[in-house]
C-alpha cells in the first residue's frame, strides 16, 4: 500500500512539473480564467442600459408628450428619431438602427380620460428575442405606471393598480449576479477537462507513454496520478474566479464556503472522470482536443447556464442527468446567492458522486484495456 502511494505521489509530482515548469504555462492556468470571468461579467449581460427607439406620436397631445418624457426620463430609452407615420419605421427596424418603435395612437388622451383603453403600440425587432423581450418589459412597465398615475392625478375612477416588485437573492436583477457564480463551474470544467484529456494524449504523441508501460505503475495508479494534478489546477482556478466575484464584482456571498468547496470538489472529480475517459480514447493531442470540444458544447448548452433546464424539451431534460456542469451550476448559484445548506445540496452532490463513480472505473478499465 505504501509503495503504491509513493508511486502515485511520484507520478503526481511528475505531472505537476510538466504543467508548471514553463512560466507561460503557469500564467495560462490562472490568467485566462480570470480574463474570461471579467469578459463574461461585463459583456454577457441581459441587462439593458440603453434602448434606441423611434417615436410615432399620432396624438400630439400634452398627455402623449408627458408619456414620452416619462420613457426618456427613465434613462434607458434614447430616441433616435421622430416619425410621422408607422410605415417609416420599417427601414429603421430592417437596418437595426432601433430596437423599438413606440406608436402613440390618435385620441390617446381622450380615451385615457374617458376610462377606455388608451392605445399605445410598441413594435420590437424580434431578431434578437432576448433584447427585445427585456426592452418590451421595460416599456410596458413604464407605460402602465404612467397610465395609472395619470388617471389617479386626474381624479378619474377606474382601476388604478399599484404593483410592488421584489426579487429575492438578486434585488436589482443584475445578470452578472447569476452569471459569475455559474462561471466558477463552467470555466473550471473547460480547463480541467482539456488538461486531463490532453495529458495522456501528450504522453502518446511524445512517445513517453511507452515508458509508463514499462514502469511499475498499474492503470489505476496512472489514472490517479493524472487526475490529482488536474484537480489541484481546478481548485486554484475556481478559487481565483471566486475571488474575482467577491472582490471585483462585489457579489455578496450568502452561503457556506465549506459547502461550496465540497460541491466543487465532487464536480471536479466528475469532470476529470470525463476527461480521463476522453484521454483513454484519443491517440494524440489533436484527437483529445476535438473530443473535448465535442463534449463541452453540449454540456454548456444543457447546463442551465443560458436557459433554464425546465424550458428544454423533455428528451433533452433527461440528457442533462449525466451532465456534471448542470449540478455544478445549481450548487454554485444556490450556495453563493441563496445560502443553501449542505442538506439542500445533497441531491446535486450525490448525482456528481454517481457520475464520478461511473466515469472513473470506466476510465480505469479503458486504461487497462489499452495497456493490455
Amino acid at each position: 500500500m505504501l509503495a503504491s502511494l509513493l508511486r502515485i505521489l511520484t507520478l503526481i509530482h511528475k505531472e505537476l512539473l510538466v504543467i508548471l515548469k514553463d512560466p507561460k504555462s503557469r500564467a495560462s492556468l490562472v490568467l485566462p480564467p480570470i480574463l474570461q470571468c471579467l469578459i463574461f461579467g461585463y459583456a454577457a449581460t441581459y441587462d439593458l442600459n440603453t434602448v434606441p427607439y423611434a417615436l410615432v406620436d399620432l396624438d400630439r397631445s400634452a398627455t402623449s408628450r408627458e408619456l414620452v418624457s416619462k420613457l426618456e426620463g427613465s434613462g434607458i430609452f434614447r430616441r433616435q428619431t421622430t416619425l410621422a407615420q408607422i410605415g417609416q419605421a420599417v427601414t429603421l427596424l430592417n437596418t437595426q438602427k432601433v430596437v423599438l418603435v413606440v406608436v402613440i395612437e390618435r385620441d390617446f388622451e381622450r380615451q385615457l380620460a374617458g376610462g377606455g383603453k388608451a392605445a399605445v403600440q410598441v413594435i420590437a425587432d424580434g431578431r434578437n428575442s432576448n433584447t427585445s423581450g427585456v426592452a418590451l418589459g421595460y416599456a410596458n412597465t413604464i407605460i402602465a405606471d404612467f397610465a395609472n398615475d395619470w388617471r389617479s392625478r386626474q381624479g378619474l375612477s377606474g382601476p388604478v393598480v399599484e404593483v410592488t416588485s421584489r426579487a429575492w437573492f438578486n434585488p436589482q436583477l443584475e445578470t452578472r449576479w447569476t452569471m459569475i457564480p455559474s462561471l466558477i463551474g463552467t470555466i473550471t470544467m473547460m480547463m480541467t477537462m482539456m488538461l486531463t484529456a490532453m495529458s495522456v494524449a501528450r504522453e502518446r504523441e511524445e512517445g513517453t507513454f511507452d515508458q509508463l508501460l514499462v514502469a511499475p505503475f498499474t492503470p489505476t495508479e496512472i489514472m490517479i496520478g493524472k487526475a490529482v494534478p488536474s484537480m489541484i489546477v481546478g481548485i486554484v482556478q475556481s478559487s481565483a474566479i471566486l475571488i474575482v466575484a467577491l472582490f471585483w464584482f462585489q457579489i455578496p456571498f450568502a452561503g457556506s464556503l465549506a459547502t461550496l468547496s465540497l460541491g466543487l470538489a465532487l464536480f471536479l472529480a466528475a469532470a476529470i472522470g470525463f476527461g480521463l475517459f476522453l484521454s483513454s480514447l484519443a491517440s494524440n493531442m489533436q484527437q483529445a482536443m476535438i473530443l473535448c470540444f465535442v463534449f463541452l458544447m453540449p454540456f454548456m448548452l444543457l447546463s442551465g447556464l443560458m436557459s433554464p433546464v425546465d424550458n428544454m424539451p423533455e428528451v433533452l431534460q433527461y440528457a442533462t442527468v449525466i451532465n456534471p456542469l448542470k449540478y455544478a451550476i445549481s450548487i454554485t448559484r444556490r450556495v453563493y446567492l441563496e445560502g443553501a445548506h449542505l442538506t439542500e445540496m445533497l441531491p446535486d452532490m450525490l448525482a456528481l458522486v454517481a457520475i464520478a463513480a461511473v466515469t472513473m472505473p470506466v476510465s480505469a478499465w479503458m486504461f487497462r484495456h489499452r495497456l493490455n
